[in-house]
C-alpha cells in the first residue's frame, strides 16, 4: 500500500510513525524542528490520515507499508521513530529488517503483550457513534464526543481525525470498521526471535505504565544496544505532555 506522507529538510532519513488514531500532522512541530539536520518523512498508517483503507489491518501489513515506502523513496538507513502503535510497527520493522535501519526510537510502548485496553474500544465506539448529520462543525462533533469522552485532551486529538468530506459534510478520516474489526492484533506482543543489535532508544513517560521496569529485561534481549530514558511529568502521549524534554533526549540520541 502506497502511503500519504509528510516530507521536511535534507540530511539523513528519519521516518516518524503515528500511533493508533493519531495522523501525520500530529508530528509535523517535531518533524520540522529536526528539519535542519535530517530528511524526515512523516507517513499516514493504512486506515489514517490520508492513507489508503484496507480491511487488513495488522503489523505485518504495516511493516510491509513502511518497507514500501522505504523502497520508493529509495531511503537508505533511516532512523526510525515509532509512538504507542507506530512504535510497535517500527520494532517489527526493525527486527525483520536489521541491516536497514541506523537506528531506533521506541515511544512508551514495550514488546509484550497488552491486555485489551477499554480506553481504546470506548474511543472507537465514541468515535462511530457520532451522527454527522447533526454535525455542521467540529464544535458539534467535539459535543457528541463528550457524551463519552469526557477528557478535553483526548477529544481535541481525535477531532484532528475529522476532514470536510464535501462542501456541507464531515466525516472522519479513518477506516473505523476496519480498526474495530481487527483492534485486537494492536494489542498483539512483538514476538520475533531476532534482534536488531543498532542504536535503540526506549522513552517512556513518567506517569504511563506502558513501560515498565519489568519491561527492561526483555527490550535488551531483542534490542542489546536499547537504553530506557524516561520523561517528567509526560502520560502515554509523552511527545505532547513534555515536548520540550522530549525533543533535546531525542535530538540528542538522533546526534550521537
Amino acid at each position: 500500500m502506497k502511503l500519504f506522507y509528510r516530507q521536511y529538510g535534507s540530511g539523513n532519513p528519519v521516518i516518524i510513525l503515528h500511533g493508533l488514531f493519531g495522523v501525520s500532522d500530529n508530528w509535523v512541530s517535531f518533524g520540522r524542528a529536526i528539519s535542519g539536520q535530517f530528511k524526515v518523512y512523516i507517513p499516514d498508517l493504512r486506515n489514517h490520515g490520508q492513507s489508503p483503507h484496507s480491511t487488513i489491518f495488522d503489523f505485518p501489513s504495516m511493516e510491509d507499508d513502511l518497507l514500501e515506502l522505504v523502497e520508493d523513496c529509495g531511503i537508505r538507513k533511516p532512523i526510525v521513530i515509532g509512538h504507542s502503535l507506530g512504535g510497535k510497527v517500527a520494532m517489527f520493522f526493525s527486527l525483520h529488517n536489521p541491516d536497514l535501519v541506523r537506528k531506533l526510537v521506541v515511544v512508551d510502548i514495550s514488546l509484550r503483550n497488552y491486555p485489551a485496553n477499554r480506553e481504546h474500544q470506548t474511543l472507537t465506539d465514541a468515535m462511530i457513534a457520532v451522527d454527522f448529520n447533526k454535525a455542521r462543525s467540529r464544535s458539534d462533533v467535539d459535543r457528541q464526543l463528550a457524551l463519552s469522552v469526557p477528557n478535553v485532551k483526548l477529544r481535541q486529538f481525535l477531532l484532528k481525525n475529522i476532514y470536510w468530506r464535501d462542501s456541507q459534510t464531515l466525516d472522519w478520516r479513518p477506516d473505523l470498521n476496519a480498526i474495530n474489526n481487527n483492534l485486537h492484533s494492536v494489542f498483539e506482543g512483538v514476538q520475533v526471535a531476532g534482534s536488531y543489535p543498532g542504536p535503540c532508544l526506549f522513552l517512556r513517560g513518567s506517569l504511563s505504565d506502558y513501560i515498565t521496569d519489568d519491561d527492561i529485561d526483555t527490550i535488551k534481549k531483542n534490542f542489546p544496544g536499547a537504553s530506557v530514558k524516561t520523561v517528567a511529568n509526560a502520560s502515554h502521549w509523552v511527545h505532547v505532555d513534555n515536548p520540550d524534554e522530549f525533543y533535546s533526549i531525542v535530538n540528542g540520541f538522533l546526534r550521537q
